[in-house]
């Protein structure tokens, strides 16, 4: 860590172990008494993490609360490294069942409104066509499942949903993404302030498929992640939005089986429980309108 070369100088370096992100992060206090947090990553990295610094630049311009670049390099050991703003606050998975469910909603109106100022940017105009790039990722994960000795109950009212809605990727748009937006990628500080950080998976792609991680935030908080969808529309969103969201979910989930036995029978038994959950969500996939989105919450909400 001391092979940095920055006007910095730490008097604090803890690493942080929660997430899954291959980066070593460390919470870092200067000698000035600024709190920051420091990401290293093998120099192979280096033009994705150049990229990611200055799409966060850009995305920090915009005013959204999150941890700010300040400095991108390489280090002395051969692993380039960037500095950013600590977020004040502590995981928003773990504080919003403590808060009122106006508050949880109101806070899920932010979310939605962050991530629609971070899809104003949009994907370079070569980009390969969306339907073509999520089609064959689609094939994919169908395959991996298939290839799966572990099998989500009731999973081919997935694959039935996915094969019949296929078509809804079609001339989609593409923006840029955070890449894993949900509740365990924010934060909360104590004054009520909402957060997002993370942005190591951010790439560019439908706008809408941004919402295939809510699942998580909706576990945690139905009125959070109602505001979200509120707040990312100002409103209900469309119709045309829960069929694509529950598409995206639902190949988001045959994915989740596979990835988890990399990581043990205990997250297994977390992904299968959240398929569960999801199926129930959409009843068998029947219903585009998931059961945790309260249509009428907002009504009483000043937004």
């Amino acid at each position: 860590m001391l092979n940095i070369k920055t006007e910095y100088h730490f008097k604090k370096i803890d690493p942080i172990t929660k997430g899954w992100s291959s980066d070593k992060k460390y919470y870092v206090e200067a000698e000035t008494g600024e709190r920051l947090l420091l990401r290293t990553a093998d120099a192979s990295e280096y033009e994705s993490k150049k990229s990611e610094f200055e799409a966060m630049k850009r995305l920090a311009e915009s005013g959204i609360p999150m941890s700010k670049p300040l400095e991108f390099g390489v280090c002395e050991d051969d692993q380039v490294y960037t500095l950013f703003t600590w977020c004040e606050g502590d995981d928003a998975a773990e504080v919003l069942p403590m808060l009122s469910d106006t508050v949880q909603y109101e806070l899920g109106l932010k979310a939605g409104r962050y991530l629609r100022e971070i899809h104003s940017t949009q994907a370079p105009p070569d980009h390969e066509k969306w339907e073509t790039k999520f089609n064959r990722k689609v094939d994919k994960k169908i395959q991996q499942y298939h290839d799966c000795p572990v099998k989500i109950d009731a999973g081919d009212l997935i694959l039935e949903y996915i094969e019949a809605n296929r078509h809804l990727l079609v001339g989609r748009p593409q923006t840029f993404h955070h890449g894993d937006y949900h509740v365990g990628n924010m934060v909360i500080s104590e004054t009520g302030e909402l957060s997002v950080i993370d942005f190591n998976r951010h790439d560019f792609g439908d706008p809408w498929e941004e919402f295939n991680r809510i699942a998580f935030s909706a576990s945690v908080s139905p009125y959070f992640a109602t505001g979200q969808l509120d707040g990312y529309f100002s409103g209900r969103p469309p119709e045309a939005f829960f069929r694509l969201m529950g598409f995206y979910i639902s190949s988001n989930m045959l994915s989740s089986i596979p990835w988890a036995m990399m990581f043990g029978e205990e997250e297994v038994a977390t992904m299968k429980k959240q398929a569960k959950e999801v199926l129930g969500w959409f009843d068998g996939m029947k219903n585009p309108v998931p059961t945790w989105y309260l249509e009428d919450f907002y009504k009483g909400v000043k937004r």
